[in-house]
């Protein structure tokens, strides 16, 4: 049984985001062709790119696969934040579309869901994409306000510079 913080399931797969959140839609070149593709989808699903980005993932399957919990964690100490995820959904190739979605568990200082996926273009283009619907779940984020947008927007960011370390092999 889920216990997930927030009743819009699935919405960063299907769309529109609902309302009533904050909305973040991050997106970044990070490579070309089908070869890059593969493995910016791989890095994505495999927990490679996080890892790489300097979060601690811990999560209960090799991959993302739905129903799969994650912790994702950053920072130093007793600054650390902690996010415990389910995955609730994946897409392996779909439209030329790899990753996946994970929304909220208690404890998570968010309530929401956020994708992160690897898109093939047309003319070849390999693009990282975040697109994520949350809002405040603990007081330190209440408190936070206006500059958690801002976080958030900082840690897709820096996702999508690991991602192109990854594929580029830079």
């Amino acid at each position: 049984m889920s216990t997930l913080t927030y009743p819009e399931v699935g919405a960063t797969r299907r769309g529109p985001l609902p309302r009533g959140y904050h909305h973040l839609h991050h997106r970044t070149p990070v490579g070309r062709g089908e070869a890059d593709f593969a493995a910016a989808g791989a890095a994505i699903t495999d927990w490679r790119m996080h890892r790489a980005s300097g979060a601690r993932v811990e999560a209960a399957a090799r991959r993302a696969e739905p129903g799969g919990r994650v912790r994702v964690s950053l920072g130093l100490g007793p600054l650390r934040l902690t996010a415990p995820c389910e995955v609730v959904w994946t897409a392996c190739g779909e439209g030329g579309r790899t990753g996946f979605g994970y929304g909220t568990l208690p404890g998570h200082p968010e309530r929401g869901e956020e994708c992160f996926a690897a898109d093939l273009a047309d003319d070849g283009t390999v693009w990282f994409t975040v697109l994520a619907f949350s809002r405040p779940a603990a007081w330190y984020t209440r408190l936070a306000g206006p500059l958690v947008p801002h976080v958030q927007l900082w840690y897709a960011r820096r996702l999508g510079r690991a991602l192109r370390r990854i594929v580029t092999g830079g």
